[in-house]
């Protein structure tokens, strides 16, 4: 396995770890980036360059995909508030509706009315 395969690699499995501990309240917050990039022994420019590379997109594109992806099936899922959430996932309820709406392009109200499964 190259080199450049065993980051990003190890940058996905990261990501869901980390994703994960967040969202059971076993990590008070989400890392930066180049936190992210200390943790698995690499310079944040060499993680982007090597992620971008290898996957055709910077790295905090996958980041937030990811979370948008586990917000989603919460918000399908679950009865409990957007508000309350959104604190699970270490926002106010105000800033995770915009980063709801920039990377879906509907409210999280809106995609819980058109997709709720409980």
């Amino acid at each position: 396995m190259k080199r450049s395969e065993e980051i990003t690699m190890r940058y996905f499995a990261f990501l869901d770890k980390h994703i994960q501990e967040v969202l059971s309240g076993s990590v008070p917050e989400f890392m930066e980036l180049n936190e992210i990039a200390r943790y698995l022994a690499v310079s944040h420019t060499h993680l982007t360059d090597t992620i971008k590379k290898e996957k055709g997109q910077h790295p905090c594109y996958f980041y937030d995909e990811k979370i948008i992806h586990e917000a989603k099936m919460m918000i399908k899922d679950s009865n409990h508030s957007i508000a309350e959430i959104a604190r699970v996932f270490t926002y106010d309820p105000s800033n995770f509706s915009k980063f709801f709406k920039k990377m879906t392009g509907t409210t999280p109200g809106a995609f819980r009315k058109k997709n709720k499964t409980i």
